[in-house]
């Protein structure tokens, strides 16, 4: 007991953090035209580009006043940059480097989810400014990252910027629907022959208190994403009224085999994103959690059974989990249902895939009545690289001159993006919204009163001027 309360102490003053790469201590002078950059955002917000899966009730002309939209504000842009309109609404430009070699893709999307404005403090397509803030949906996914990007742009060329390595902004309008868009330009690319050195999509941002005894704000980029399967549970009977129920209803059975899932999580596993994250943002917490986090081959036990009891991110951080959506079963309350079924959203950390996830669901249910239907899912992505690795070292670099304050870590994406299309021709596939958000912007994000603070929507765009800067 001594010997290994003396290992453990040691082991815990040793993990502490190692030097950081030399950067500014106030970020470093980017000139960009702040009220620019808030009018153009605000005048894409209003631009009603809501997606829908059924393209009939989408309204095209917004879409197409939008696409020119860009070209009204960003005209060195266009007319420096090449443009192809890929698949249905993708939109690929082309900023020619001096050098060529290893290109930068830098991508957002321009379609947005519904709003209903009877919950909204202003207009969701008003593209309001009061007090400082701009309203509106999109501003914060992902119009302001699109708007960022191309003001960088605009800004660079007019100073007679032209980039050493060739540039890309892949643009698409269905990522709210997980449309083919994005990966229609991947597919372009690829017939291109390009191999990007450093992809950035949307993902981890410039948060606080995400993370126990950590005072600092923590820059997070996401270095892989979870995936994701839909799939249905069901049964059928042959109905009847429920004066004479038999002695287990279908809707019964399934309900047992929901109970079985909740209280048979997927185990706990340590990728190598989350792995990342808990070594480098345990470093620089406070000495409890040192402990814990310098000894995780001790702790383990521990660390899965209290984040399963917990549930929430850090749960979803290190296993696969598994979400009951919906349900469905007789439409009156006396009748026997002849068909009931159950959803469920499954999301894989990168060491599981679809299949292996329905086969241990299939296991834990024990039910061989109980049919398993998959839906939509796409597999995790791959890991990319970190370290020394020329993409991660000019992203963190940019972070760095930003956010000087900041602690840069790894981490494993728990939604889906776009980005994940991009693992079949990179291995470095970044997901990192520029912008220091708190828990009530994050919150508006597909929510009501989506919001950002006018001098956020300069930062991002300043972010983007020094990432691409060293292209």
């Amino acid at each position: 007991a001594a010997a290994l309360a003396g290992a453990v102490a040691v082991r815990t003053m040793r993990f502490k953090p190692g030097p950081e790469p030399d950067a500014p201590t106030t970020p470093d002078i980017v000139r960009i035209d702040g009220q620019k950059a808030v009018d153009d955002l605000a005048a894409m917000i209003r631009c009603r580009t809501v997606s829908n899966r059924d393209h009939s009730v989408e309204d095209e002309g917004e879409f197409e006043r939008f696409r020119g939209l860009l070209r009204e504000r960003f005209p060195a842009v266009h007319g420096n940059c090449s443009l192809q309109r890929v698949g249905r609404c993708g939109l690929l430009y082309h900023w020619k480097g001096t050098e060529g070699g290893q290109a930068t893709v830098l991508m957002a999307h321009y379609d947005v989810v519904p709003a209903e404005e009877s919950g909204w403090t202003h207009p969701p397509f008003g593209g309001v400014v009061e007090d400082g803030v701009l309203y509106g949906r999109g501003a914060l996914d992902t119009k302001v990252t699109l708007c960022g990007c191309l003001e960088a742009a605009e800004q660079l060329i007019g100073s007679g910027f032209t980039p050493r390595r060739d540039v890309y902004f892949a643009f698409s309008g269905e990522e709210e629907i997980a449309g083919p868009s994005a990966a229609d330009i991947v597919c372009e690319l690829e017939r291109r022959g390009v191999e990007p050195s450093l992809v950035l999509d949307e993902g981890g941002a410039v948060v606080q208190g995400v993370f126990p005894g950590l005072k600092r704000p923590c820059a997070l980029i996401g270095t892989a994403e979870k995936g994701q399967m839909q799939l249905e549970l069901s049964m059928k009977s042959s109905g009847g009224h429920a004066s004479a129920p038999p002695a287990h209803t279908i809707a019964g059975e399934l309900a047992k085999a929901v109970t079985r899932i909740e209280s048979h999580p997927f185990p706990y596993t340590l990728t190598p994103p989350a792995a990342e994250l808990l070594d480098t943002l345990g470093r620089h917490s406070t000495w409890p959690v040192r402990l814990v986090m310098a000894n995780l081959w001790l702790f383990k036990p521990l660390l899965s059974l209290a984040t399963a009891l917990m549930g929430g991110e850090l749960n979803a951080l290190v296993r696969t989990t598994c979400a009951v959506t919906q349900m469905s079963g007789s439409p009156a309350s006396n009748v026997l249902p002849p068909e009931a079924s159950v959803g469920l959203n499954v999301r894989m950390i990168c060491s599981d895939s679809a299949e292996s996830a329905e086969r241990r669901i299939h296991s834990v249910i024990r039910n061989r009545d109980i049919r398993l239907r998959r839906g939509p899912c796409a597999e995790p992505s791959p890991v990319s690289e970190t370290g020394e690795c020329e993409g991660w070292l000019r992203l963190t670099d940019a972070v760095r001159r930003t956010w000087p304050e900041a602690i840069v870590s790894p981490y494993l994406m728990l939604a889906a993006s776009d980005s994940r299309h991009y693992g079949r021709i990179s291995r470095r596939v970044y997901r990192f919204c520029p912008l220091e958000l708190t828990g009530a912007e994050r919150a508006g994000i597909h929510g009501n009163d989506e919001h950002i603070p006018a001098h956020k929507i300069v930062k991002c765009a300043e972010f983007y001027a020094r990432l691409l800067s060293s292209c």
